[in-house]
C-alpha cells in the first residue's frame, strides 16, 4: 500500500459521491441530498473497501454521523490539517500518510482533507434552511457538522491497510 494507491481510491470515492449528491440536489434540492449522504456514502465506502482491500471511510472533528467519529490518530491529523489551513495552505491537495504500529503489526494510514465546497454549504454551512435543518435533525440527532465556510476543512477521507 502507498499514498498513490490511497489517493486513487479517494478520487473514486469523491467523484462517485459528488456525482450522486449533485444528481440528488438537481432532482429534489438539498433535503434530497441528505438521504444520499446518509445511505450512499457508507455504501460507497463499503464497496471501495471490499474491492480494494483497504479500510475506507470519512471522518471529521465535527461529525454528522457519530459512527464516523475520529480515532486518536485521525484527530491529530485533522487538527494538523486545520493548522496547515490557518497557516495559508490550500485544503484541496492536503493529505498525510504514515506507517503506524498497531496491536496487529504495522499499518499504512492515509488521510486526504475534504474542503468545504459550494455544494456542501446547503447542509453544512451557516445559513441552513429550516427545512434542511429539520431533515438533518431527524436523521442525525447528534449532528455537529454545521457552521462551515467555503474552503474550510470539512473533514477527511481516511484509509488504512495492514502491511
Amino acid at each position: 500500500p502507498n499514498a498513490t494507491e490511497a489517493k486513487a481510491i479517494v478520487q473514486d470515492f469523491a467523484t462517485t459521491l459528488q456525482g450522486e449528491l449533485q444528481a440528488a440536489i438537481k432532482d429534489g434540492g438539498p433535503t434530497n441530498a441528505i438521504a444520499v449522504c446518509h445511505d450512499s456514502a457508507p455504501a460507497i465506502a463499503a464497496d471501495l473497501s471490499e474491492r480494494s482491500g483497504w479500510q475506507v471511510g470519512r471522518t471529521s472533528l465535527k461529525t454528522r454521523n457519530s459512527n464516523n467519529a475520529p480515532d486518536a490518530w485521525e484527530q491529530k491529523v485533522l487538527a494538523d490539517f486545520d493548522a496547515r489551513r490557518a497557516a495559508g495552505e490550500d485544503v484541496q491537495p492536503m493529505a498525510y500518510a504514515e506507517v503506524v504500529e498497531t496491536a496487529d503489526g504495522k499499518t499504512f494510514r492515509f488521510m486526504k482533507a475534504i474542503p468545504t465546497g459550494e455544494v456542501c454549504l446547503a447542509c453544512h454551512g451557516r445559513d441552513i434552511t429550516p427545512e434542511v435543518a429539520a431533515a438533518l435533525d431527524e436523521r442525525y440527532p447528534d449532528d455537529m457538522a454545521r457552521g462551515y465556510s467555503l474552503g474550510e476543512v470539512r473533514g477527511a477521507f481516511s484509509l488504512s491497510k495492514p502491511l
